[in-house]
Order: structure tokens, then sequence, then C-alpha cells
């Protein structure tokens, strides 16, 4: 679908057009309503659109992100829906797997890396195309993870996808600067979500996962939702390439043992 990119809203601006996708998930779910709050218009993005209705959005977008038409099909729907294409993007798609590498199997993996690195490849080139020569600037958020960060046994799988996010982010950082653009990437430590209640499932459970962090405790959605919605405004106009951690220090000090 053709569009006149003079007609892009211009970022940090007031009110802007928000894609966000994996939007039922709770991180994705939290940055919808947090960027809503502040008067963005914004496009709730998944897969599955029946269980799109419980996102309160703007506008609500079927799509299938792993792949160049759809995440191609997001931002045209977007655009078409909302009156504009986005300025701002917080991709949060994401899946993980907890095994070591000699019980991962090869099918399992290559699913894991299209789901994380190749959602994240297509979606932010989709994103940027019609931005591209628009002279306005626009920001864009990628979810890692602390386990790209630092080696955490048996996520080698895992690891090694959200390590591209982090490594897109930088480059597509670099490329895309001079056009006003800026790239970062969040990298949650155990955050409380649909995705890790497994994880959490019991009060001895959740109580040794909060031992691993510093700061102690397991982190809320919301906590991840708010570095995501500081990287896409004005406050953090000067950063880009840079992987935020949200992790309560797991990365970077060792917790107090008493």
């Amino acid at each position: 679908m053709e569009h006149d990119t003079a007609d892009l809203p211009a970022p940090d601006r007031g009110p802007q057009v928000a894609l966000v996708t994996g939007a039922r998930g709770g991180i994705g779910r939290a940055v919808v309503a947090r960027l809503r709050a502040q008067g963005h218009r914004v496009a709730a993005v998944g897969r599955d659109a029946a269980k799109l209705v419980e996102v309160e959005a703007d506008a609500r977008i079927a799509a299938d992100t792993t792949t160049p038409e759809g995440a191609a099909a997001a931002v045209a729907a977007c655009w078409s829906t909302l009156g504009g294409a986005p300025t701002l993007l917080a991709h949060c798609v994401g899946s993980t797997l907890v095994a070591p590498l000699h019980r991962s199997p090869a099918a399992q993996m290559r699913e894991l890396l299209r789901v994380n690195l190749e959602s994240a490849l297509f979606m932010l080139q989709a994103w940027i195309e019609p931005l591209r020569g628009a002279g306005r600037p626009g920001a864009a958020v990628l979810v890692s993870s602390v386990v790209a960060r630092i080696g955490v046994a048996n996520h080698e799988a895992i690891a090694a996808a959200k390590g591209g996010v982090e490594a897109l982010a930088r480059s597509a950082a670099a490329t895309y600067a001079p056009l006003g653009l800026r790239v970062n990437a969040v990298a949650p430590g155990l955050t409380a979500t649909p995705l890790t209640e497994r994880m959490l499932a019991s009060p001895a459970l959740r109580e040794g996962a909060a031992r691993q962090y510093p700061l102690g405790g397991v982190q809320a959605a919301e906590d991840v939702a708010e570095a995501i919605d500081w990287l896409l405004s004005a406050r953090a106009a000067r950063i880009t390439g840079q992987v935020v951690p949200v992790d309560g220090g797991f990365t970077a000090v060792r917790p107090l043992v008493k």
C-alpha cells in the first residue's frame, strides 16, 4: 500500500501513532496501556484476532510478524486504521526455551529463532520502510533478555536468539541514526507474565527466583513497560543503540548472601 510520507507525524511532539507487537502478552499489554495513557494512538498486534479483543487499544491487528509479509501487513493496517504510519514501535513478541543444548531438538530451536529473532528483523524492517526519507524521527524498542548478557545455564537457544536481537538493535541504530530513527532494546530479568507462570507456580519457586536478584522479588510487566515507554519518549532523545537491563541488578552485581 502506497502512502505519502509527507503526512507522517513528527515523534516526540505530542500524540503519535504507536505499534505494539506481542500485545496480548504481559509486557506488550502493559506497554499498550502506558502509551495510550499518554494520548498516543496505539495499534495492538498479535497472531490471534479473537484473543486481541481482550487488549484495550485504538486498533487491533491480526498479523504474523515472524514473516516479512506479516510484518509489512501490520504496518500497512496500522497506517490505514489510525491514519498514519507508526513512528513508535515496541516489539514485544517472544517465546522461551529452558533446556540444555543437548536436550534441545532442532525443530524447537528453529522455532525459537523464528519467533524471537526473525520477527525482530522483519518487524524492524517493515517499521523503517515508510519512515525512510520522511525527514522525521522515530523510536523503536526491541525486547531481549538477561540471558543474552550473562551466561545462565540451560538457556543456550534463547540466549543465542536474544543475542541476535541485541546485535540487530545496535547495527540498526548506527544505520538509521542519520535519519533520526532511534533503536534500543530492553533486557528483562525474570518477569511475572503469562509466559513465566509455570516458573513461578509455587511460593517456593517464586522465593528461589527472587533470591537471585540483588534487589529481591520478582518484577512485574509494568516495570519493563516503564523502561520501554521511557526509551520511546522524548526523555530518551539522546539514547540509541543501547540495551537497558531491567533485572534488579542481576547482570551487574551479586546479591548479598545472608
